[in-house]
């Protein structure tokens, strides 16, 4: 009997993949590194039951539509706006994600981001390294507290809730915005709800981690940065398409928001060049939320395991969409 055919998009492990190895044909695109072409990554979905992309992988209707014997597609990562869910779901595919074992990584990020932002602690360390620091002054690189100041977190998923306990061991007010109310963060954090633009205008610190959608895309505009405080820090450690980047920009040029700490961005890799990244204000990472050996392992390992489970017959463990609206 023929064994299914699986296409890995990035070179993992092959403690990881060996599982998967056991029951399929696995090819993997050879590098950690570079991105596989999409015209690559269309000829390999021809024969493929099965693949495995990174978040930065788009698997739209060219793809989609050329896996004639596709049966699931395993987004390594919590975030799946990469994939044409719709059009997935209208061939029977099955389109899994990688939840919950990224959320307090992601949080821990998200927060020393915040915390490197208020305090210019990327700054500070290239002022040393420059060899700028003369002597001590009173107001020497002084950023702001980050204790018993306001959070506000847009985007109360997982993610949003671990980050408001990190939040409260620095004594902080959580505010919070989602597009439902999350009753338990309010019980168990103390979490307040407020509407976005309140939530903008009481904020010290707007952390951003709301998944991109067609109601969220440019949710952060000029509109959104004029609600905030002049002292705000605004955190981005969700999508870049959420951020209008150059109202962003302007707000931080202006002074109309204080400083930014940004983990994403609406073009990925980012060009050194962007304007955004050139500003002193600004603390700019490589998209690296969940970027620790234990949990991307966990990452790969939970994707391998939904294409396992669709393989074999069986329900997948993390479905993006239901087994009840596939055809």
């Amino acid at each position: 009997m023929t064994k299914p055919c699986v296409f890995i998009t990035r070179k993992l492990p092959e403690d990881v993949v060996a599982p998967l190895s056991a029951i399929a044909e696995v090819e993997m695109w050879p590098h950690e590194d570079v991105a596989v072409p999409s015209d690559v990554l269309v000829e390999k979905a021809k024969r493929a039951a099965a693949l495995l992309p990174m978040v930065s992988d788009p698997i739209g209707e060219q793809v989609l539509s050329a896996g004639a014997e596709l049966k699931v597609v395993a987004n390594m990562g919590v975030g799946y706006d990469n994939i044409d869910v719709p059009a997935a779901t209208r061939r029977g595919i099955v389109v899994c994600n990688t939840p919950n074992v990224l959320t307090d990584t992601t949080a821990d990020l998200t927060f020393a981001l915040l915390l490197a932002t208020a305090r210019r602690l990327v700054e500070a360390a290239e002022f040393l390294k420059e060899g700028k620091w003369k002597s001590w002054s009173p107001f020497l690189l002084a950023g702001a507290d980050v204790h018993h100041k306001t959070i506000g977190i847009v985007g109360m998923g997982n993610i949003g809730q671990a980050v408001a306990k990190r939040a409260k061991g620095f004594d902080m007010n959580v505010l919070y915005y989602n597009r439902s109310r999350r009753p338990e963060a309010e019980v168990e954090l103390g979490a307040i709800y407020r509407p976005f633009f309140d939530l903008l205008a009481e904020s010290d610190f707007v952390v951003c981690l709301t998944p991109l959608t067609p109601e969220t895309r440019r949710l952060f505009n000029r509109e959104a940065f004029r609600r905030m405080k002049r002292s705000a820090v605004f955190i981005n450690a969700a999508r870049g398409a959420v951020v209008d980047e150059q109202a962003l920009y302007e707000a931080l040029v202006h002074g109309e928001i204080a400083a930014a700490g940004l983990d994403v961005f609406e073009k990925e890799p980012v060009d050194p060049a962007h304007p955004l990244v050139s500003l002193p204000n600004v603390v700019a990472l490589p998209h690296i939320g969940s970027a620790t050996y234990e949990t991307r392992r966990a990452m790969m390992a939970l994707a391998r395991d939904n294409i396992i489970a669709v393989l074999e017959g069986r329900p997948p463990l993390t479905p993006v969409n239901r087994p009840s609206s596939l055809p």
